[in-house]
């Protein structure tokens, strides 16, 4: 590899150099995962989810000090437009589940009482819901079943479709992708409910594609005898070149709908947007910097898709 990046063309040593980063920041991500976790919403951690107006202008900070003086335990206050906020109760971890729902109703009835009868913020209550610990529970292990099986089925559709160092390639780039997500969730401790596991979803199939685009190009390139006698790195330095144009332009636009989404459909879908976005960014980088520099530490070459045939068939076609 060293030598790679020392005597090899300047997309080569690029490419090397974007995968040595990729390596830190997997690190680094794992890391945070291990020591702060996910912030997981009230979507898997049960909990009180209740929304209100307010008839009036109200500085978020002192609504959150005025509820605070009414409330007993934990919770998070979020502005949701002009005068409409969102407030999440979790469940104590410290008590049984029936005397920790007694708790957080009576907790949710005195901070309501307060913020209604209040003359300055005369606020009406919009819905109040409750979501069992169990509920949560069954949806994240349905959710991390729906990623393992599209997981697999992205594992046997590569398995089919190319050699398996290209294949190796798309599934370590993938993976990456995915750490990196998750590493950014767990960092800036940004809420994870299921509108983010499904942006995971997407960026499984995101990824793939720009994989898939690259792979192909690589593998058309190998298969062309006049290309024999250039070096694997090459060729894939001239696939990345003929993709590049049409990788650049599918991401920017997918990019700009992603960020009118993240800055225009309020706090509920924000969470979506910025997995969504970061997936965008750091899978069009592993889709050139891993999913086709990877094969080629793997061995990858234009042998690898020459036609072999037995010796009686080659005495067949030398014949006259």
């Amino acid at each position: 590899m060293l030598n790679y990046f020392l005597k090899g063309e300047k997309g080569t040593r690029l490419r090397f150099m974007g995968m040595l980063l990729s390596a830190i920041l997997v690190l680094l991500s794992v890391f945070t995962l291990t020591q702060k976790g996910l912030n997981f919403g009230l979507d898997f951690t049960g909990g009180y989810l209740t929304e209100f107006t307010t008839s009036q202008s109200v500085d978020l900070k002192e609504l959150q000090s005025f509820i605070a003086k009414n409330h007993n335990g934990e919770f998070e206050l979020t502005a949701q437009g002009n005068s409409h906020f969102q407030l999440r109760e979790a469940p104590s971890a410290s008590t049984t589940s029936t005397t920790s729902t007694t708790s957080t109703t009576s907790n949710s009835l005195d901070w309501q009482s307060a913020v209604t009868q209040n003359d300055d913020i005369n606020a009406q209550v919009l819905s109040s819901a409750y979501i069992g610990s169990q509920v949560g529970d069954e949806l994240f292990d349905q959710g991390c079943l729906a990623m393992f099986a599209a997981m697999i089925a992205v594992m046997i559709y590569l398995a089919v479709r190319f050699e398996w160092r290209l294949a190796v390639g798309s599934v370590v780039a993938l993976v990456h992708d995915l750490i990196l997500v998750l590493g950014l969730f767990s960092l800036l401790q940004i809420e994870f409910n299921l509108t983010v596991l499904a942006s995971l979803l997407a960026i499984i199939g995101y990824s793939l594609n720009d994989s898939i685009i690259v792979g192909d190009r690589v593998r058309e390139l190998l298969r062309v005898q006049s290309n024999n006698v250039l070096s694997p790195a090459t060729i894939i330095n001239n696939a990345i070149k003929s993709t590049l144009t049409r990788t650049l332009i599918t991401s920017g636009t997918t990019l700009a709908t992603v960020a009118s989404v993240w800055l225009l459909a309020g706090a509920p879908l924000q969470g979506f947007a910025i997995a969504l976005f970061t997936g965008i960014v750091v899978g069009t980088f592993s889709s050139i910097c891993i999913a086709a520099t990877l094969p080629e530490l793997l061995g990858l070459s234009a042998k690898n898709y020459e036609v072999k045939v037995d010796a009686h068939t080659q005495t067949l076609l030398d014949m006259p």
